[in-house]
């Protein structure tokens, strides 16, 4: 057996590889930079983790989900792999320890978050690692043609000069050829090299349905399918509304979004995924890394604003293999807010221009200076002076930045920090403290290291889990003992910030490059009518649009999706028809009319209804007139 078969099977478990893995696995083994385009669940992490054990030196997997850096971590050290992960967050010195673990042979799978890329620390220790191979995980963020561009993925370059002659693995599950060729220009292949594995999913049905009521039709869908689902929303706000009205129906529904604290998105996570809640109301901030194989349906309520970001999300059901389907929900409102993204996302240069002229006054920057300063920003504040909206606000500081007149951080993170001013003995011979404050105290010092030499990262939602005590209590009890000098308390905050680069300029004198605006919003236009075009075509199968999609022109009709069964259709069965027509005749039961939206109660495919209702009329057993059904 070969060297690459021995590690798969001793560390995994399995006697062969998957699709292209093999592949993947040969060609950055022999040194070649490699771009490898794998579906979700398509066994990405084995392409880079099975050659990390394999050569020398530690490998560096560049990751954006920090989330996933701490599970695959996790996994990877039960597996007796020495793996070790960087990211905001972490104490400097727990940084500095990792990273020296990692030249001295400590560490052979280091992940980092592509924001510490360009930190002097980071880049100095990188200098003396022997580094195998470089791993840029979810590759499309660094794209400019990309749904999901990041400039922190641009610092990937700078550690290519510090370590020329390594190559690097870029690994995505949703990219366009013209994404395809930006990725290996960007991270400057040294040849062309792909492997692409089709994204064809056969097991998973891709269906949209056009309704006026999302949510009815959301419920409906939920109550006909068994098994673990996905419900996707655009907003914060509208998870907690579906997941409440899920739940009033009986459902066991939860909800998840990038507004709540850490602590309790995990703890929502891990019960959705040990099965306590079936169903997961969410914005796009979940299941980037969420491995279930489980899910049976995921559920648009909302249009996503490209079809890399619904094929990706889509792609979380079936991830098993066995049959799941993935439901978009369109209504004759949602093309007019897909368009109405378009100026949202890319306002009016003028209006840019005269957010930049706001911008100073709010911080009375003077014409000509300014260039270095730094500061917090109050984006509701900002609105209220000005008369602006958040939304096109948000999008045109987003362009500034690009354009390098400032740089815009978007509600960054600053977790609570704090540090012990008694010594370890004087706060054990202390009998000032209450009972919630001493079990706030001793939840604490099992946490956290160091609390008594430094400024430690704290989770007030993960004291409160752990301590009962509510989340608003333990930021109280922090607070008194921070004033009773007990300790030093530095509440979180998760607000933006603004840098000026440079120096302020004439507001008609400000410049955007066609790079930094106009080829950006015609592609970002290309992509939203892409996404209406899917969701209103109904003469090519779901599937094989997907699949041109993506640059794959032979396809086969899926004959699963909502179009090839309405051009296929099943042959009604005698006891599906049965089942139907007592359903209807039961609603009608109580003599009254009834409006036709409320037969979507029924449990069964919307064509099978619409046939069983309409041969129903035609035998006279019913009666509709006005949108209203009787007998």
């Amino acid at each position: 057996m070969d060297k690459c078969l021995e590690v798969l099977r001793e560390y995994w478990g399995y006697d062969a590889f998957r699709g292209i893995q093999r592949e993947i696995i040969d060609s950055i083994c022999a040194g070649r930079d490699t771009l490898g385009l794998m579906p979700t669940g398509g066994g990405k992490s084995v392409t880079f983790q099975v050659p990390a054990l394999m050569m020398k030196g530690v490998c560096i997997v560049i990751t954006p989900l920090i989330a996933l850096m701490k599970d695959q971590v996790d996994h990877l050290k039960a597996r007796g792999i020495r793996a070790a992960a960087v990211y905001s967050g972490m104490m400097h010195a727990d940084v500095v320890a990792t990273l020296e673990n990692a030249i001295f042979g400590g560490v052979k799978i280091l992940y980092v978050s592509p924001e510490r890329l360009s930190s002097e620390l980071f880049q100095k220790k990188l200098s003396h690692m022997k580094v195998s191979f470089i791993t840029v995980d979810e590759a499309h963020c660094i794209s400019q043609w990309g749904y999901d561009f990041r400039p922190s993925y641009l610092k990937i370059s700078e550690i290519r000069r510090i370590q020329p002659d390594v190559p690097v693995l870029a690994l995505t599950a949703t990219a366009t050829p013209k994404v395809v060729d930006d990725i290996q220009d960007r991270l400057g292949f040294k040849e062309k090299n792909v492997f692409r594995m089709s994204f064809e999913r056969k097991n998973l049905a891709y269906v949209v349905t056009k309704t006026s009521d999302k949510e009815r039709e959301a419920l409906r869908l939920l109550k006909e399918v068994d098994g673990s689902a996905i419900v996707y929303v655009r907003s914060r706000k509208r998870t907690k509304e579906i997941a409440q009205t899920l739940c009033r129906a009986g459902l066991k529904a939860t909800f998840y979004n990038a507004g709540l604290e850490d602590a309790v998105r995990e703890a929502r996570q891990k019960e959705w995924q040990e099965d306590k809640a079936r169903v997961m109301v969410a914005t796009n901030a979940f299941g980037m890394g969420i491995d279930k194989a489980d899910v049976r349906l995921v559920v648009h309520v909302d249009c996503p604003d490209s079809i890399e970001a619904y094929f990706q999300e889509a792609g979380r059901a079936g991830r098993d293999g066995k049959p799941a389907r993935a439901v978009l929900l369109y209504d004759g409102n949602d093309k007019a807010k897909l368009k109405r993204r378009i100026s949202e996302t890319f306002p009016d240069k003028d209006d840019i221009r005269e957010v930049y002229e706001h911008l100073a006054y709010f911080y009375q920057i003077a014409m000509g200076s300014g260039a270095g300063c730094r500061f917090e920003f109050n984006m509701d504040k900002f609105c209220m002076y000005f008369h602006h909206f958040p939304i096109p606000v948000n999008s045109a500081l987003k362009i500034l930045s690009r354009a390098g007149y400032i740089e815009y951080e978007g509600e960054r993170e600053n977790m609570a920090q704090l540090t012990m001013l008694l010594r370890r003995d004087d706060l054990y011979r202390l009998d000032s403290l209450d009972e919630r404050e001493n079990a706030v105290v001793t939840t604490l010092l099992r946490n956290y290291g160091g609390l008594f030499s430094d400024y430690c990262y704290i989770d007030e939602s993960l004291i409160a889990m752990q301590t009962g005590i509510s989340r608003d209590d333990i930021y109280g009890i922090l607070k008194d003992l921070s004033r009773r000098r007990i300790l030093h308390f530095i509440p979180r905050k998760k607000i933006p910030h603004i840098r000026y680069t440079q120096r302020r300029e004439e507001a008609d004198k400000l410049m955007f490059d066609k790079e930094v605006y106009d080829n950006r919003k015609q592609e970002y236009a290309q992509r939203i009518n892409s996404i209406i075009n899917y969701a209103e075509n109904n003469d090519i199968c779901r599937s094989r649009q997907l699949l041109y999609y993506f640059g794959e022109k032979k396809s086969v009709d899926c004959g699963q999706c909502d179009v090839c069964v309405s051009h296929n259709p099943v042959p009604l069965s005698r006891d599906t028809s049965d089942f139907v027509k007592k359903a209807v005749l039961r609603l009608l039961g109580d003599g009254c009319r009834h409006s036709i939206s409320e037969l979507s109660a029924i449990q069964v495919e919307p064509r099978i209804l619409k046939e069983v209702v309409e041969y129903m009329v035609s035998e006279e057993e019913l009666i509709i007139r006005d949108g209203m059904i009787s007998r």
